[in-house]
């Protein structure tokens, strides 16, 4: 008779939870119980690590085996507990040494010849473990990479089951990773110099890179909204070491990191179909979500080309989260919570038949107020910026002034961007659209005739508080761009104009 002790983590969202793995071998009916609210694949775990036990030339007990995971309240899933549950019953038996399962958390899936697979997660994981005073970890090789970014743990890589009870033995029979830095990539991606013409459009594309701001493109088709579009990402800085660890730890969840790319150091793009479901686009799944588009776009750009084609209510889900930067999504299993700060970028067509020329539409006033009414009020009330793309005039010559680069007009938005951040840094704000409205109106307040335009726009009720609160970060935004040390009335009359909607 014996027991022992071993660690995992249960994931809820990117929240980890450690997770005490009991193995209690005694007397008793020969037979594997499993405890603590497993998922049907937890469940099923018990004949995976049976049979990666006695195909790593070792012996399963032959007398009753209890497993009990703690806390035995909370809903637990997937098949990252197998490695932790088949060294507890190995140690429980006596067949391996429980020393070093001391402060030590497994994670990996067993196959049923012993090799330890690579699993989700283990970003997030690990920093739970760290968080909960574990020192030491032991990961599948393929996840070394990723989990090498978590500092100030013992990290071990490993193949298979029997590498991990040689070195349970005291062998030294695992993989010991090189130590990892982080490195800020800056972004990466095509040229704002190949945008023809739409010089209002690149200007609110600038604007929208410096402040943070979410930005809505309308006109006809090929006129270069998606290329814009595109475009953002390059003109955004690194992320870093928090943001970038903060990226990473969702794309673990989604399992969309590779032993190439363990780090996520670039602002993500995410471009999701039309056709894509509501769960697909903020999270969902049975049991507990999994993360969605607009987590995997967190801090980054999410680009939804055709918006109008989404459907009201997928776009009406994205309200909540633009509001808050995070998505919550509460499952039978319990609730997940997720990170989903992103730029939202919508291009959409000005009616549905969509002509090269606007007098050339066949839509009735009556379809095209309906198309445009999928983009209801309170959701355009949120995108800070409203621009409508022009037709271009001639393939060569259509600018007088040659377009200026990524480089260019990157290194204007990088200042724009510092003199906010040393203006807001003492309240953890580094963009003006994270600022509150409160306290742009008390603690920062612009003199009257600056704000008159405002002021006449609330009383004609042509602008909610919301708007003239996000009228207000913009021309902060607009005031640092051209290096003034507080918005001028110029800059709040273009914010103005910039929230006009237009089509």
């Amino acid at each position: 008779m014996g027991l022992s002790r071993a660690w995992s983590v249960a994931l809820y969202g990117v929240d980890g939870v450690p997770v005490e793995i009991e193995a209690d071998v005694g007397v008793g009916t020969v037979r594997t119980q499993l405890l603590g609210l497993p998922d049907a694949a937890l469940h099923e775990s018990k004949d995976r690590v049976k049979a990666a036990v006695r195909n790593s030339d070792r012996s399963w007990p032959t007398q009753r085996v209890t497993l009990g995971l703690s806390p035995a309240t909370l809903p637990k899933g997937g098949s990252s507990y197998d490695l932790a549950l088949a060294c507890a019953v190995l140690a429980a038996a006596g067949s391996v040494s429980s020393e070093r399962l001391v402060g030590t958390v497994l994670l990996g899936e067993l196959a049923l010849d012993g090799r330890v697979r690579a699993v989700r997660g283990v970003l997030p994981a690990l920093l739970a473990a760290r968080r909960a005073g574990l020192t030491r970890a032991v990961v599948p090789v393929e996840c070394l990479p990723e989990a090498t970014l978590v500092e100030e743990i013992e990290l071990f890589g490993a193949e298979t089951l029997v590498d991990v009870i040689m070195w349970l033995d005291g062998g030294t029979s695992l993989v010991v990773p090189s130590s990892g830095a982080f490195v800020a990539m800056p972004p990466s991606g095509p040229e704002l110099a190949d945008v023809m013409g739409q010089p209002e459009a690149r200007w609110a594309l600038e604007v929208a890179a410096a402040g943070g701001h979410h930005l809505l493109l309308s006109g006809p088709p090929g006129t270069g909204k998606t290329m814009l579009a595109h475009r953002l990402t390059s003109l955004l800085p690194p992320l870093t070491v928090e943001d970038a660890l903060g990226v990473t730890a969702v794309h673990s969840v989604a399992g969309l990191l590779t032993p190439d790319m363990p780090l996520v150091s670039a602002p993500p793009f995410v471009s999701p179909h039309h056709s894509t479901s509501t769960a697909a686009l903020i999270g969902g799944g049975t049991g507990l979500p999994r993360p969605g588009a607009v987590s995997r776009a967190h801090c980054g750009v999410l680009f939804l080309d055709e918006a109008c084609e989404f459907g009201q209510s997928k776009l009406e889900a994205l309200r909540t989260v633009l509001e808050e930067g995070e998505i919550r999504l509460a499952r039978r299993d319990g609730m997940a919570r997720y990170p989903a700060r992103f730029q939202l970028v919508l291009a959409t067509n000005p009616c549905p038949c969509a002509p090269p020329k606007e007098v050339d539409c066949l839509c009735t006033s009556t379809a095209r107020r309906r198309y445009q009414a999928k983009l209801s009020g309170p959701l355009l009330d949120r995108v800070d910026l409203r621009v409508k793309t022009r037709p271009l005039i001639a393939m060569n010559g259509a600018e007088v002034v040659e377009p200026e680069s990524t480089a260019v007009v990157r290194a204007r938005v990088q200042r724009a961007r510092e003199r906010a951040m040393r203006r807001w840094s003492e309240h953890g704000w580094r963009t003006n659209a994270q600022v509150p409205g409160p306290v742009l109106r008390k603690e920062h307040v612009l003199p009257r005739s600056t704000t008159a335009l405002l002021d006449r726009a609330l009383a004609t009720g042509a602008l909610t508080g919301r708007g003239a609160d996000r009228c207000l970060r913009v021309a902060w935004t607009l005031a640092d761009l051209a290096d003034s040390p507080e918005p001028a009335a110029e800059h709040v009359a273009t914010a103005l104009e910039f929230r006009e909607r237009r089509s």
